[in-house]
């Protein structure tokens, strides 16, 4: 296994909320909101059927993440958006704590985590945050909340934008 560095991802992905992503092919504003729980429950095996392969763990180059990388990065993706959608639905107009997804990738080291511990937390964090969209109350989706570089989301928004980082990853693991 390799631990070279990863050149951190500094894009703003925001503008896959109004575009097809051309790498996925994902389009975030199709996405029906009342689907998201669903589209989760549906995506959650093959990130642990691709967790369980021999090659887990291994770089496809140097620079690019292992499949545990990016398993490890969804589960808390997941963790993450389930807490900001947590707080647009109780708080008025939030904003998000800054989120640094390469140094929380150096310092909980994902390259060392146990991928079968990995695949068990993944499930049960997409469980938790699909169980939290498919509560969301019909008065609740234009709630807004806000990104530390100033970006505003609904709940619809931040939704689909985050289906799109699942699906994209997913995409990542088996290209």
């Amino acid at each position: 296994m390799t631990s070279d560095p990863i050149v951190p991802d500094d894009k703003d992905w925001t503008w896959v909320l109004g575009e097809r992503c051309p790498e996925c092919g994902f389009t975030a504003a199709d996405v029906d909101p009342l689907q998201i729980g669903a589209t989760v429950r549906d995506l959650v095996p093959r990130y642990v059927s691709a967790l369980h392969r021999q090659d887990a763990r291994e770089r496809p180059a140097p620079t690019v993440w292992s499949t545990l990388e990016y398993g490890a990065h969804v589960r808390d993706v997941f963790r993450i958006f389930g807490e900001r959608l947590d707080l647009m639905l109780e708080h008025d107009d939030p904003a998000f704590a800054n989120w640094d997804q390469d140094a929380a990738a150096r310092e909980s080291r994902y390259d060392l985590q146990d991928p079968s511990v990995v695949a068990d937390e993944l499930i049960a964090a997409g469980e938790h945050t699909a169980d939290r969209f498919d509560a969301v109350p019909a008065d609740a989706w234009e709630r807004t909340g806000r990104r530390s570089n100033g970006s505003v989301f609904t709940v619809r928004t931040l939704g689909q934008y985050f289906l799109h980082d699942v699906v994209h990853h997913l995409h990542d693991v088996h290209s």
